[in-house]
């Protein structure tokens, strides 16, 4: 197993690496809330952009209702499907389809595996302080 914080080669070039070098980290809350992520942005050595491979387990909902202020997320579904809650709608989202919830876009949403099989997405957004969620630093706290 690849025991590197990051993908930098033996001279600190941050170099192209496979996913499966990422240590898989997990959030868990009670038994409703939790997912298994890998923090690409950070192993790759972005410090702008974060970007996460999320596997939300059948029955698991990722956070509770939310939206952010200053961050703006994007879900783009590889695998599988879930249930989106965006406000007073709900929306079955399967692979190939995409979502961008815009910074200051007072509409909550949270994500729910309604299925028996997992579902794996990619989380993209701009990272700040305030960001509690996948792209906090590895290690930190799930309330940071």
């Amino acid at each position: 197993m690849n025991r590197k914080k990051n993908s930098a080669g033996p001279d600190g070039v941050l170099e192209p690496f496979p996913i499966t070098d990422v240590p898989w980290e997990e959030f868990s809350h009670g038994e409703r809330f939790g997912m298994r992520f890998q923090h690409l942005s950070s192993y790759g050595g972005a410090t702008q952009i974060g970007i996460a491979n999320e596997v939300l387990a059948p029955g698991r909902q990722a956070n509770p209702l939310h939206y952010h202020m200053l961050e703006e997320e994007h879900v783009f579904i590889l695998e599988g499907s879930l249930t989106l809650r965006l406000g007073n709608k709900t929306y079955i989202l399967s692979a190939g389809h995409y979502v961008c919830f815009p910074a200051g876009q007072k509409v909550g949403h949270a994500l729910f595996n309604h299925t028996s099989q997992p579902c794996r997405y990619l989380v993209i957004g701009n990272p700040s302080p305030t960001t509690w969620r996948c792209f906090r630093k590895p290690g930190a706290s799930a309330s940071s």
